[in-house]
């Protein structure tokens, strides 16, 4: 197995929830993203979502990857109210949000 990621990166996953009559909610239950995030520059450099369409995901991927990760960013929340318009859109901004959350917590205990 070839290693893609470095010993500077961790991995941090943030939830959302999603409506009842969403594909996501039927075969997940929730939304949830996971950032790879580069701790020494706090870049998003990978990500992963729970998505039912592949392009979904990599639509996601587009929006957050090469981003700082380091506090709220409302600019990337704004980006994806602009662009994404599928019915999952405030799950992403609340995953983003609570991942967020749990790296500036990792943040302050671990680096």
């Amino acid at each position: 197995m070839v290693n893609l990621y470095n010993r500077n990166t961790i991995y941090v996953v943030g939830h959302g929830k999603t409506s009842s009559d969403n594909a996501i909610t039927a075969q997940y239950k929730i939304f949830f993203i996971g950032f790879v995030i580069d701790t020494k520059t706090d870049k998003i450099i990978d990500l992963g979502s729970s998505t039912t369409v592949s392009v979904t995901s990599d639509f996601i991927k587009s929006m957050f990857i090469g981003k700082t990760f380091n506090g709220y960013n409302q600019e990337i929340s704004k980006e994806i109210s602009k662009r994404y318009f599928g019915s999952s859109q405030k799950a992403i901004i609340t995953a983003y949000k609570d991942a967020i959350k749990k790296y500036e917590n990792i943040k302050t205990k671990h680096y």
